[in-house]
């Protein structure tokens, strides 16, 4: 079969044009730039613990910088609005926690919606939670912790790391 001379003209522009093309629809390399890790807790947090490292590797492995951005307040809610504002294009990312979820019907009015605004990337731990009572305490197992808490009102304290937190949540439920 033979070519018509167009034909074959528009097919050796075509293939010598094919390399050139592939480069330029070829995806960036991602990260190309310094990646922002946004942590809705303050720095020594057990969120903060945790990012650090995970920042550390993948800019080993990754070749960009991974930086950690403490934006605590409100149970998480301040730093995830940053981040649902920013664009969305891979270099703000949100170490999110058990009470991100929490906050969902802990609040009434917040100016994103988490299942909506966030799409999740990779799990990273899971956290179960412990409770830890001064040996004074004639209590041996939990269900003796909560009736001497019920039988000695306002005698115990109690820390969590804030209002809708998974320790604060967690410790409400065990009333």
């Amino acid at each position: 079969m033979k070519l018509p001379r167009r034909k074959f003209l528009h097919l050796a522009v075509s293939a010598a044009a094919l390399p050139v093309l592939s480069l330029i629809a070829r995806a960036q390399a991602y990260p190309a730039r310094p990646v922002r890790i946004v942590v809705t807790f303050p720095a020594g947090s057990t969120s903060d613990v945790l990012a650090r490292p995970v920042a550390q590797w993948l800019s080993e492995r990754l070749g960009q910088p991974f930086v950690i951005d403490n934006r605590p307040g409100a149970g998480g809610t301040i730093g995830t609005e940053a981040v649902v504002r920013s664009p969305a294009d891979g270099y703000t990312l949100l170490l999110v926690s058990g009470s991100h979820t929490v906050n969902e019907t802990l609040y009434d009015k917040l100016n994103f919606n988490f299942i909506r605004d966030i799409a999740p990337i990779a799990g990273i731990s899971r956290e179960p939670y412990v409770i830890v009572i001064n040996p004074s305490v004639p209590a041996k197992t939990v269900p003796e912790f909560i009736a001497y808490a019920k039988a000695n009102p306002r005698k115990l304290n109690m820390a969590s790391a804030g209002t809708g937190t998974g320790s604060h949540i967690a410790a409400s439920c065990s009333r």
